[in-house]
This record gives structure tokens, sequence and C-alpha cells, in this order.
């Protein structure tokens, strides 16, 4: 397991008293600090990647354009954790949003730490994924000590566990992209939870942990006899 540096690091964010940005570079680490220092490389060759992999990691997924209706874009699902009123300090007001608004956008709450492993974990998946980069050997060997041993080619679809390939990112249209990040529990954001999925099977999963929609699905598979 890897010991990271964790040196504070400055950030712009309204939020950054709420949980200092901190370098995770391993611990004794030459040059610059770096909150992402995995990510280097897609940020060269595959910068949209690299910005999918930390917004979806550090975001609520929010509407497409903010208003009192719809609720904020996006926040950062660390400041979720703060109370009504510490949230109006920052310019937040959740009594002006819709109670199905702010029930979502709290159950995407998560601690900054836990964000930063979904980091981590989804560069570790994509890596695997089928026509996936070949990761520099400094970052391969850094994922690996974070979680285990890539095996290329073998990333699949949380959902539907057919293989899911890199070249779907390429594909990706503003509010249709046609892979997803996804989660097994749609309440719970860490990196034991999160993983890839068509955005086909993302919608049928829904609100639903897989268990519960595999069940659901099951059901529906026994009534029209096709089991």
């Amino acid at each position: 397991m890897i010991d990271f540096c964790l040196k504070p690091l400055d950030s712009r964010s309204r939020f950054s008293l709420i949980a200092n940005h901190r370098c995770h570079c391993e611990k004794g680490h030459d040059g610059k600090c770096s909150e992402y220092p995995y990510l280097q490389d897609l940020e060269k060759t595959y910068e949209k990647v690299a910005q999918k992999i930390k917004r979806d990691s550090t975001n609520t997924t929010g509407a497409a354009w903010a208003s009192k209706d719809a609720g904020p874009n996006r926040i950062l699902r660390w400041a979720m954790l703060l109370s009504d009123e510490e949230l109006r300090g920052y310019g937040l007001d959740m009594s002006q949003l819709r109670p199905g608004i702010v029930a979502k956008l709290r159950e995407k709450a998560a601690p900054y730490e836990d964000c930063m492993q979904v980091a981590m974990k989804l560069a570790w998946l994509v890596y695997q994924m089928p026509d996936a980069p070949t990761p520099p050997d400094s970052i391969r060997r850094y994922l690996e000590g974070v979680f285990r041993g890539m095996i290329p080619g073998s990333t699949k679809c949380e959902v539907c566990l057919l293989p899911i390939s890199f070249n779907l990112f390429s594909t990706a249209q503003r509010g249709k992209a046609p892979i997803e990040t996804c989660h097994k529990n749609p309440r719970v954001h860490n990196a034991d939870n999160v993983g890839f999925a068509h955005r086909e099977c993302n919608i049928a999963q829904g609100a639903k942990t897989l268990d519960d929609f595999y069940a659901w699905v099951e059901g529906i598979l026994v009534r029209a006899r096709r089991l």
C-alpha cells in the first residue's frame, strides 16, 4: 500500500476550508506535489477522460444548468457534508431548492479522501479497458500499489458485465456520453462501490442497488416465462 505525501495544496475553491486539497504523490517523492499524479499522462493524451475522472470523483451529478427548480449544476461532494446553516455561509441556500433535489444532493455527499480514492479507482479501471492506452510504468506501479495488479482488457460494465471499451469516451457528446461512472449502490461514493457502465445500463439501474436491480429483472423474466 502506498503512503501518500499529503502536503496541503493551494486551492481557489470557495470550499477549500472544508477539506484541504492534498498531494497524493508517494511520500518522499521528487518534484512538484500533485493531487492527481496518476492522471498526468491522460491529461496530456486524453484530457477529456482525465477531466471526467476528476469531475465524477469529486462533484455531485447536477442538472444540466443551475436553477431554483433543478438545483446547482455541480458541487463538491464534501461540501454536502455541511449543515444547511453552514452552506448558507457559502452562498448555497438549500431551503430554496425542492426537497427532492436536496435529498439527491445530500445522498451524493462523501469525504474528500473517499473522493480521491474514487479518482484512483476510476483511473485504474480506465487503463484496464479494452482498447485503452498503456500506462507509463510509474503510473502502473502507483495504481497497482493502491489496488492490485492490472489485467489489460478486463474492465467491464458494472451492470451488464460486458467489456466496456475505452473508445466509447471518444464518441461522447454533451449530455449523451455512452459511458458513465456508476455506483453499485447509488447512495455510496467510495472506491469499493464505483465503476463504469454503458449509459443505457446505468439508466436502467436507476436508483436501485445492483442487487435490487438484478432481482427486479429476474422477476420480470420469471413473469415473462423466460426463466
